[in-house]
């Protein structure tokens, strides 16, 4: 499932549907993360301030991507 269709999935009555959707959405959520942590850090953003646009700790989003290559 993509996302284009999860927005009609998500809304039908049927709970798998509605989880499968949110499992792609989640998917497509950290996939868009791990992207842009790379080019903040190709941009020279310090893990304090990448944990901060997202809401953690330096530390957590160190820990997650730390060795995510440039």
């Amino acid at each position: 499932m993509d996302a284009d269709e999860t927005d009609t999935t998500a809304t039908q009555d049927d709970p798998a549907a509605g989880l499968r959707a949110a499992l792609a959405l989640h998917r497509l959520a950290e996939r868009v993360e791990a992207s842009h942590v790379v080019i903040a850090r190709a941009h020279g953003w310090s893990w304090q301030q990448i944990g901060n646009a997202l809401g953690v700790t330096r530390q957590s989003v160190h820990a997650k991507y730390a060795r995510t290559r440039l």
